[in-house]
């Protein structure tokens, strides 16, 4: 998609590196595809905090994503490939042969006009959604299922992609993003290709507005708080505050948080790197 960086006009526009929105199709979502979308604020349901440096932004209409790509058979042209206020990827909206209408996240290359299949022996062309079973190895694929028919769990963000590496009985092994190799069941399905809008870890923001459009408020440091409020709190001047932890005093860094008795351990055949 690439990105545009603006005439420094203002200081906000000055570092301001966005996303290329001129080639969208279209700038308001199917509507039968979106509900409404509420914002807790980071209250819970008695009114009281329970997550701070959340509020305000933007409202936003949650789209309707398709992950189970559960129409086999019927082919789907590609209509329009939309903004998404609610990810990093840009998403594709399908009109099927029969006249249902889906969201799917656009994978790179795709583009309006293609015509795309899910099922168990369709080509393995970029957007299709099959069985990993019939994937050839070595092939790129996102949106991935850790269970038949759950819907994809993995590798949805912009640019990511998985590799499948080998088979194993009913299993096969897939590298993901993070370096980490596991098995996934061969039943599972994923879709061919990387995620689009690659070019979204260029972007800069610019200026805080852009943040506070996001929902996000703004974060005080665990080192500029009080003994009381804070473990890395305290001290006479600009105190570092110790080894990095979380306001319980948990590790920040180093310390290993993943279960060791977690049921998913047993898939994974290599750690991410570190």
């Amino acid at each position: 998609m690439g990105v545009q960086k603006l005439k420094p006009t203002t200081p906000g526009q000055r570092h301001k590196v966005i996303g290329f929105l001129g080639q969208l199709s279209v700038n308001k979502p199917e509507k039968s595809l979106v509900v409404g979308e509420k914002k807790s604020g980071g209250r819970n349901n008695t009114g009281k905090m329970t997550m701070r440096y959340i509020g305000g932004g933007h409202k936003q209409k949650y789209r309707m994503i398709d992950f189970k790509r559960k129409k086999n058979g019927v082919p789907a042209k590609v209509k329009s490939i939309e903004y998404d206020p609610n990810r990093t990827s840009r998403i594709a909206l399908l009109y099927y042969a029969d006249g249902t209408k889906n969201y799917i996240l656009a994978p790179n290359g795709l583009e309006v006009g293609s015509v795309l299949v899910s099922g168990d022996n369709v080509a393995p062309e970029v957007g299709n959604s099959l069985p990993m079973a019939n994937i050839p190895i070595g092939t790129i694929v996102h949106n991935i299922e850790l269970r038949p028919g759950q819907g994809a769990k993995l590798v949805r963000s912009a640019g990511s992609f998985a590799q499948l590496t080998s088979r194993d009985g009913d299993y096969v092994i897939i590298r993901m993003p993070s370096g980490e190799s596991r098995k996934v069941l061969a039943a599972c399905k994923a879709t061919i290709g990387s995620v689009g809008n690659s070019d979204h870890a260029l972007e800069k923001s610019g200026k805080a507005g852009r943040s506070r459009w996001l929902g996000r408020r703004p974060r005080n440091r665990g080192v500029v708080m009080n003994p009381v409020d804070h473990p890395m709190g305290g001290g006479e001047g600009r105190a570092s505050g110790g080894h990095p932890r979380s306001r319980k005093g948990l590790y920040a860094k180093g310390l290993k948080t993943r279960d060791s008795k977690k049921h998913s351990s047993k898939f994974i055949i290599t750690r991410r790197k570190k």
